[in-house]
């Protein structure tokens, strides 16, 4: 399986390029989801301000109208990195969930060996163990 990397940011709902430890890196990208019609869906937008509302929880197709619910989507971070831990390369795809690791938000994936690497939010540093 090779992932297709995206080549504008319009494609995406979410995309990280991180630096790990011991040479490791990882990048992450979830792909914007399509309306039936093909459209790609987005963040409503404010009709005074025209920004978008970032904190919504409902994704529209800003040609038609239609609208679905962040719940009701089932979307996938697709990630390539290079394991800090064994140094190889490879690329994996996991649930688009933020989940709390080590007191950080994080998206956690295994590696080949079976390692979590987390990519944290808002590059957040991890919390050491004692």
């Amino acid at each position: 399986m090779t992932l297709r990397e995206p080549e504008s940011m319009d494609e995406c709902l979410y995309f990280t390029r991180r630096k790990l430890e011991n040479d490791g890196w990882a990048r992450a990208w979830v792909y914007r989801p399509l309306s039936p019609d093909g459209n790609p869906l987005g963040k409503p937008k404010d009709p005074k301000t025209g920004k978008v509302k970032i904190r919504s929880k409902v994704y529209v197709d800003h040609e038609t109208g239609y609208e679905v619910s962040a719940d009701e989507l089932d979307l996938n971070v697709e990630i390539k990195y290079k394991s800090p831990f064994t140094g190889e390369e490879g690329e994996t795809t996991v649930p688009f969930k933020w989940k709390t690791y080590q007191g950080v938000k994080s998206i956690v994936f295994l590696d080949s060996d079976g390692n979590k690497i987390a990519l944290t939010k808002k590059m957040s540093a991890p919390k050491k163990k004692k």
